[in-house]
């Protein structure tokens, strides 16, 4: 894709610059909610943050510190890594990763303490000193936990009855909707059942619902934490970065939850808005093509985004196939103004015939 592509404003529609159009005015991700049973528990990596430049942090004259999980002689990229710091024994930063590695820009010089928890893993910490700012490194080695009852081990926990009553009442008003009423019966299968994945993976979806993506990553990231091969908690995880315009962090879940679930169309929607926002303009292109095969119209949305991303990567007779195509199957929907300023944008600039 050619360089210098501006950002496309609502009052400024132009094809050029079409392709670096953000998503943020776009509807939010739709969540696909099922009745079944959410999938079995292991351990697999969620979220990855590499370089500071990465995690959003501006250096200055702050110190840089990397930190490296191991197990063993290996760089640990599998499961889910809560790394927390202490400054002179006071929380200082707290941050979820995977993939083995976590940066982060010091609040300020002194004595640390870096406490590692993981999935399946017994927790580990390490004192370490910088007395002055510059770029340190250290690795923590994590040891497996055999008791069974850890978390990460094959045993999955049970719901009691009435936990599993309140659940199901939570889905149904989930499925009509009534998110309070939904609410409601979670908030008290959370007390008999506190840190059940399920309870945690639809008090997430409810928050989702309600455009409250922040605290909906709360409950989905603890979910991971106890059930990290759950593609449905993924997939939820995911959207929630997504909708918070954190896409470098949105891409790694949802890879992951389409590796155990790829037939999930709303989860490869997700991931094209997350490479299209990044302006991966060809993986976005794929991974919408992959949505709409997958939804089989369910989502008129993610034609536009096709024609966006083949707009971008220079595709023009593709984009104005997939507009006209749009406009002739869904010509009430709340789309079709734009479909139509875009396929005459097209035609203006010379890119297509009439």
């Amino acid at each position: 894709m050619r360089r210098g592509l501006k950002m496309l404003s609502a009052k400024n529609l132009n094809v050029r610059n079409l392709a670096a159009k953000p998503l943020k005015n776009k509807p939010r991700i739709r969540m696909v909610l099922a009745c079944a049973a959410i999938a079995t528990c292991a351990v697999i990596a969620i979220v990855a943050q590499e370089r500071s430049a990465d995690v959003g942090g501006v250096r200055g004259n702050r110190a840089e510190l990397s930190i490296t999980i191991r197990e063993g002689s290996r760089q640990l990229i599998g499961p889910l890594v809560s790394i927390k710091l202490y400054l002179r024994g006071t929380l200082s930063q707290e941050m979820t990763t995977s993939k083995g590695r976590a940066v982060f820009i010091l609040n300020g010089l002194g004595d640390y303490t870096i406490v590692a928890e993981a999935v399946g893993y017994r927790s580990a910490q390490k004192d370490i000193s910088v007395p002055i700012a510059v770029a340190a490194e250290e690795e923590i080695t994590l040891q497996r936990d055999s008791n069974a009852g850890a978390l990460g081990s094959d045993s999955r926990p049970l719901l009691a009855p009435k936990a599993k009553e309140l659940m199901d009442k939570a889905l149904q008003a989930l499925k009509e909707n009534k998110l309070d009423q939904a609410g409601k019966y979670l908030d008290e299968a959370a007390q008999l059942a506190p840190n059940h994945p399920d309870v945690l993976y639809l008090q997430g979806v409810v928050f989702l619902q309600r455009n409250q993506p922040e605290k909906a990553r709360g409950f989905l990231e603890k979910a991971a934490q106890v059930d990290p091969k759950n593609a449905r908690v993924l997939s939820a995880l995911g959207m929630a970065f997504v909708n918070e315009n954190r896409f470098d962090l949105a891409v790694p879940p949802l890879q992951q939850s389409l590796q155990f679930d790829p037939a999930r169309w709303d989860t490869h929607y997700a991931l094209a808005k997350a490479f299209y926002n990044q302006q991966q303009f060809e993986g976005a292109l794929e991974e919408a093509q992959r949505a709409l095969v997958q939804s089989h119209g369910a989502e008129p949305a993610i034609e536009l985004l096709i024609a966006q991303a083949q707009t971008a990567v220079g595709k023009f007779d593709d984009s104005a196939a997939t507009l006209r195509s749009f406009l002739r199957t869904h010509p009430n929907d709340k789309g079709a103004a734009t479909a139509r300023r875009w396929l005459d944008r097209l035609i203006a600039d010379g890119k297509v015939r009439k």
